[in-house]
């Protein structure tokens, strides 16, 4: 056997049935879908509602804590991008983790993204509901989120096409919007017009009380929620399976990330706070609805909530398409029921979308009994998952490298840049993080819940070991093929 077989066997999702995760699936996603997902995941919440109580807490040098986040997010890209053309494979983070770092970590994984976009998809719904009530005021927050919950739901159980589809105009419309909020805060600035124009100046940035306001701690304090704002770039790696040609779309999604970082994070927030000073925006408030409110175009803040409303919708919608994705892996693996490893007559996960959904519900229940903390809640145990995610992407990056060195697999067509001195920065960055999510008494409550999520799938997989041996013997039979391949496991 190659050590190209071995690489492509080992990992290959292959459960008891024979059957990889990508098996059965439409390749139904096109180029401009998969670009666009790439765009729209860069867009989304995170940036639309939760700057608001960002910019409150660090001023103006959150624009630099989205840049270095951006930064970041960029190397863990790359280090994914170079495992996606190594092997392109649906549920790809579980099964990098499960090839390079064992079976126990491409399950942990796996079900920590499950869990990630579910909680997502709660603070989205959370965020849509709020962005409804600027409308009417009169409609409880949990009933907003039930509508949508249902109506994402059965548009994910159509099609990937339907999906793809969908989530190209949620994307075209965050994106064509948030160039035209640039263009008119320039225009504010430059010539002055708008009931801004007495006021808006480039000097905002650093004109009250400087560009740290509160100090540099502050700032870094608002990492895990700027985190949080990057949630979903690495969604491309979810669609490797249904893209129809991944070799030539995934580089080119991930290439443009930078370009995306730059203009639609730094460059907005930047325009927002020269039109106006940082000490006007409110937690829980849109800084981008709050700047046309004061701007004083005609229903601009309207439109503009309009446009954050899609891009919270956009997020769930992804979220129920990268659950199912997910558990079809895991069933696969058996390291979930075989049950969700079944695809629908439209060729999509719709038992594995359905539990998914039926989860997010909670979401729904957070609005009804705690309205005003449910987004604080869900997107710090988001950030949470998010991180140990890019951590088993970074990880499994650096033991492929290690590998391609020794000559024991064959080098990826999309190699990292700086190998994994990149992948190493971004692992010391992303501890950073969690110690800060440790200090921060609003977040901490994430850890909370990741311990207890640890407890849980510690106890699965104990359980799953004891009623499916051959799990074990997986792994024993892969050691053995390493062996002969001349590749010890590490």
């Amino acid at each position: 056997m190659t050590s190209k077989q071995v690489g492509t066997n080992l990992g290959d999702g292959s459960g008891a049935s024979g059957t990889t995760p990508e098996e059965g699936y439409e390749r139904g996603l096109g180029s401009r879908q998969v670009q666009m997902i790439a765009i729209g995941g860069a867009i989304g919440v995170g940036l639309f509602l939760g700057a608001g109580a960002n910019i409150a807490k660090a001023g103006p040098s959150l624009i630099l804590m989205y840049a270095l986040a951006g930064v970041i997010v960029f190397f863990i890209m790359r280090a994914l991008g170079e495992l996606l053309l190594y092997r392109p494979v649906s549920g790809s983070f579980s099964e990098y983790a499960r090839e390079f770092l064992g079976p126990f970590f491409g399950f942990v994984t796996g079900w920590t993204y499950w869990l990630m976009w579910v909680v997502t998809g709660m603070a989205e719904l959370t965020a849509a509901a709020i962005y409804v009530h600027f409308w009417f005021p009169d409609i409880p927050q949990w009933v907003t989120a039930l509508v949508f919950l249902i109506l994402l739901y059965v548009a994910n159980l159509i099609s990937v096409k339907l999906f793809g589809e969908i989530e190209f105009w949620f994307s075209m419309v965050k994106v064509t919007a948030l160039i035209g909020m640039i263009v008119i805060g320039l225009g504010v600035v430059t010539l002055g017009f708008s009931q801004a124009g007495d006021t808006a100046a480039v000097s905002n940035i650093w004109a009250h009380d400087g560009i740290f306001p509160n100090g540099i701690g502050s700032s870094l304090m608002t990492l895990q929620g700027v985190m949080f704002a990057y949630l979903a770039v690495e969604l491309v790696g979810v669609t490797a399976g249904e893209s129809e040609n991944p070799e030539k779309t995934l580089p080119k999604a991930i290439n443009t990330l930078p370009w995306r970082i730059i203009v639609f994070y730094v460059g907005a927030l930047s325009v927002i706070l020269m039109v106006v000073k940082w000490t006007e925006f409110q937690p829980g408030v849109s800084p981008f609805v709050a700047a046309f409110a004061k701007i004083g175009i005609p229903a601009g803040a309207a439109i503009i909530n309009f446009v954050v409303l899609t891009a919270a919708l956009s997020s769930c919608n992804s979220g129920m398409y990268s659950t199912g994705r997910m558990l079809r892996d895991l069933a696969a693996n058996s390291e979930a029921p075989k049950i969700l490893g079944k695809l629908s007559s439209s060729k999509t996960p719709a038992l594995g979308i359905t539990l998914s959904v039926v989860l997010m519900g909670i979401g729904v229940v957070l609005n009804y009994v705690v309205p005003e903390k449910a987004f604080a809640y869900v997107t710090s145990v988001a950030t949470a998952a998010g991180i140990w995610t890019w951590l088993m992407i970074l990880v499994s990056h650096i033991r492929y490298r290690r590998e391609v060195v020794a000559g024991r697999l064959p080098a990826s067509s999309f190699p990292a840049p700086g190998g994994t001195v990149c992948s190493w920065i971004a692992v010391a960055f992303l501890l950073l993080v969690t110690g800060l999510i440790a200090i921060d008494p609003e977040s901490r409550v994430s850890l909370y819940v990741g311990a207890g999520w640890a407890v849980c799938l510690a106890v699965g997989w104990a359980i799953l070991k004891s009623r499916n041996p051959h799990i074990a013997a997986r792994a024993k039979a892969q050691d053995k093929q390493l062996e002969t391949a001349g590749r010890p496991r590490g």
